[in-house]
């Protein structure tokens, strides 16, 4: 599955919400241009193939503010009381905010 990606994933230190779904925060694990991860440590109702809109709370030392992105379940993995999830982006309203911060995880990641 991961080496069918095609774009780079950035690992984040990021926080994530899905209202209704996820209760506080999760984390996101990874995100690019095209897709994203997000880890919670509780096991929560996510249906493959529905599109969620997403709040990504980007870390402080990224100084850029929250947006949101509209994204389609992918992949879903539970294991004792933790689940992650995998997801397409399809829109982002924000998308300047989302581009800086995806500029943001390439720059530090170098």
């Amino acid at each position: 599955m991961f080496n069918e990606r095609k774009s780079v994933r950035y690992i984040t230190h990021a926080l994530a919400r899905i209202e209704g779904v996820i209760e506080g925060d999760a984390l996101l694990k990874d995100i690019s241009v095209t897709g994203c991860c997000i880890e919670c440590t509780m096991v929560v109702d996510i249906k493959p193939n529905k599109v969620y809109k997403i709040t990504i709370l980007p870390e402080a030392a990224s100084n850029i503010g929250s947006f949101e992105l509209k994204a389609e379940a992918r992949w879903i993995q539970t294991g004792g009381y933790s689940c992650e999830a995998g997801f397409l982006i399809v829109a982002s309203p924000k998308g300047k905010l989302f581009q800086r911060y995806v500029d943001y995880l390439v720059w530090r990641s170098t």
